[in-house]
């Protein structure tokens, strides 16, 4: 997010109940409060039967379409790893693909909250404060789920760190 007017592009595809949408809501918040352009958009599918889910948040100093074009996604971030192959042609030539994988195992497991670890780990990579961050959560959740949301929240942003600088991947 160097340049003020670049877009950023983000596809976060998981599957119903996974909490894709509330990825992309702190995400789009996290840009939104910075006072930048955001859109947003979503595909449902069979959301309610586990089907696939994924929503398209693009931000920066103007944004046109809710939607990410075919191949521009900046980053492809996935609640589950059986979604890359139906989102991989998303993904630009050197874009960035976050999965659960990635997790530690312990954050990984935990599924509830799984979309805001990987929301951490996508953190690593923009330019947006930890604070910012976190309040973002707490205006997407529950007043009782944000203590636990921001640990994992923070442990996903460590694993991305340490993935940005050459970590495992």
């Amino acid at each position: 997010m160097a340049l003020p007017n670049k877009v950023t592009n983000i596809v976060v595809a998981g599957l119903g109940g996974q909490g894709v949408l509330t990825a992309s809501d702190i995400i789009a918040g996290v840009a939104f409060a910075r006072g930048l352009d955001v859109k947003k958009s979503e595909v449902h599918g069979m959301s309610q039967r586990g089907g696939s889910v994924a929503s398209d948040v693009r931000f920066g100093g103007q944004v046109f379409s809710p939607m990410v074009p075919p191949g521009e996604a900046d980053f492809l971030v996935l609640l589950d790893q059986d979604q890359l192959e139906p989102n991989r042609a998303a993904l630009a030539p050197d874009g960035v693909l976050l999965h659960p994988g990635m997790l530690d195992p312990v954050t990984a497991a935990n599924q509830r909250s799984r979309n805001v670890a990987l929301a951490g780990m996508l953190s690593a990579w923009l330019d947006f404060g930890e604070r910012e961050w976190i309040d973002a959560i707490r205006a997407s959740l529950p007043a009782r789920h944000h203590e636990s949301n921001i640990q994992v929240f923070k442990a996903g942003r460590a694993a991305g760190q340490k993935i940005r600088n050459g970590g495992n991947s």
